[in-house]
Order: structure tokens, then sequence, then C-alpha cells
């Protein structure tokens, strides 16, 4: 009987020096895993990366058809692809943003001439690196460029002349100045150091060179040989620039660049200004709005009849509706 007790009391030390492991055991354990949950989230809420994307990229459609429609019209289908997208890199001091603002739209019209007509073809990119001297003040050099894909045709007079192709016209735009950029949704920069080059790069053999040459301001119209391709001209710019996502999903971006040369044309400006709104919903369906408002000194216009050519006002406006994606 005695051994039989001590055995038992033997049994019931052993059980609770196990128990006593046990805990110990499952303790540290618990601190080695409330240790790493910690490190995980000093991992997970670290510091933000130095870079951000953000844009929208989609393609708009639309088609009309027509059966014994009295008030007139033809069957037509249009698309436009279009994509804004942003690069924004910023640490410490340094600020670096780039933008492409690109759109390629055709229509197709039921008809027997020129069924096949381009609608929109665009392409601006613009890259600006600044140095912060001061808060929200940027020491900056900008560079910029802007032409056409494909060629583009006036319909309107039947014989179609091509009115701008790749690199007729192009404007190249470098310039060193100060930024002015609060945060990362409005910027607004100014350069009294800006050089400006204008191409409209034809072969002088081509039948277009004359044209597309005088056309844009790459040589004049009194009679000199247009054997030249490009114009450099200095002068001063200013540039503005909204990049805002108002509500969820729903972006809007706004550019406006101004240049004059410091030339006997001083004050008179060119002017590139964009807008555009889009909207997504149902995830993958876009609504989108783009306008476009142009003023070049040097660019000569037509009236609908093919006379009086002067400078005027360019404007643009499409509104769409489609699939995008944004990010």
């Amino acid at each position: 009987m005695r051994k039989l007790t001590t055995f038992l009391m033997l049994c019931v030390a052993m059980l609770l020096s196990a128990q006593e492991v046990d805990k110990a055991t499952v303790t540290a354990q618990a601190d080695v895993a409330k240790a790493a949950v910690g490190d995980l989230s000093k991992l997970s809420v670290g510091e933000e990366s130095s870079w951000k994307c953000t844009g929208v990229i989609g393609l708009n459609a639309s088609a009309t058809g027509l059966v014994n429609w009295a008030a007139g019209g033809k069957n037509n289908v249009n698309g436009v692809a279009f994509a804004n997208i942003r690069l924004l890199y910023k640490k410490n001091r340094m600020a670096w943003d780039t933008n492409l603002d690109t759109d390629l739209g055709y229509s197709w019209i039921d008809q027997d001439e020129d069924p096949l007509q381009k609608t929109n073809d665009k392409i601006v990119f613009t890259t600006k690196f600044g140095y912060e001297f001061a808060k929200s003040w940027y020491a900056t050099a900008v560079g910029s460029f802007r032409s056409s894909y494909l060629y583009g045709y006036e319909y309107a007079t039947g014989d179609n002349p091509v009115m701008s192709k790749w690199l007729a016209p192009s404007y190249t735009d470098l310039s060193v100045g100060i930024d002015w950029k609060p945060n990362d949704i409005f910027s607004v920069y100014l350069s009294p150091v800006a050089g400006r080059i204008t191409t409209a790069y034809v072969a002088n053999n081509d039948s277009l060179a004359n044209v597309l040459k005088v056309k844009y301001g790459v040589t004049d119209a009194e009679g000199n040989p247009a054997t030249s391709n490009f114009r450099a001209e200095m002068g001063m710019t200013f540039k503005g620039s909204v990049n805002y996502t108002l509500v969820k999903n729903l972006k809007i971006l706004s550019t406006v660049s101004l240049f004059t040369p410091y030339s006997q044309k001083f004050g008179n400006f060119d002017v590139d200004w964009d807008v555009s709104i889009s909207y997504q919903f149902l995830k993958v369906l876009n609504v989108s709005l783009g306008t476009s408002l142009k003023y070049y000194d040097s660019v000569m216009i037509a009236d609908k009849n093919g006379e009086n050519a002067k400078q005027r006002v360019q404007f643009k406006s499409v509104l769409g509706l489609g699939i995008g994606y944004s990010f």
C-alpha cells in the first residue's frame, strides 16, 4: 500500500511538472508569434514607396444604324483608344513627374468615298524633374513632346489634302525654371529660358513639302524654297496642371501650356489646353469627356472654302462610353 501511494504521488508530481512545462512552452511560443506579427506589421505599414503610378486606359465605341430614316444620315461606327498615365517619384527634396496623354480613333461611315476617316490622333509626353529649395518650390527642368501618329486629311474639300502626319507637325519644348508644387495634385511652372523646336518633317521632293512646311510656320510663304524641316525658337513658357481624383473612380486631368518667343512676335502666345474627365463604374465600364483647345500664332488655317488662311482657335471635344481600367 505504501508503495502504491508513493507511486501515485510521483505520477501526480510528474503531471503537474509537465503542465508547468507545457504552460511555459506555450507562453514562449505566444511571445515569439506576437513578436513576429509585430515585425510583419512594421513591414506592411512601413515607409511608403517613392514611386506612384496612376492613370486610366480605355476604349470608347459607338454605332449608329439607320433604316428609312426620314431625317437623313448614314450608318457609322466610331472607336477611340486612349490612355492617360502618370508616373511620380518623390523622395527627400527630389521630385520627378512624367505624364503620357495619347489617343487614336477612327470612324467608319457607310459611303463610297472615304468610308474610313481618322477622328482622333494625339501623343503628348511630358517629363519634369525638380529639386525642392524651399517648401513647395522647386528648381525644375522640363521636357515635352507633342505630335500625331498617322496621316490626317481634310475630308470636307473632296480632294482630301494631307493636313498632318508624324513629325509634321511636332513640338519639342526644353526649359528650366521654377515650379510651385504644393501637393501631388496641382503645379504651376514658369520658365524665362525655354526653347521650342517645331518640325514639319517632309522630304523636299514630296508634293506636301511646301504645303505643310508653310502651314506650320517652318518656312515662310514669301516664295522661299521650303527646304527646312524645323524652326528653333527661344522664349518664355508657362505650364499648369491638375491631376485629381474627385471621388472614387472619378479622375480629372487638365494641363495648359503657353509659349511666346523672344522675337518680333513676343507676347503672341501659343496655347495648348487639354482637359480629360473619366469615370469608371461597374469595374470595367468607363465614361469619358475630353476637350482640346489650341492656338498657334504661326499656324495658318483656311476657312470652309479653303480661303483666307490665318491664325484661328482650334477646339475639339470627345464624349465616349466604353471599357476602361483605372488605377
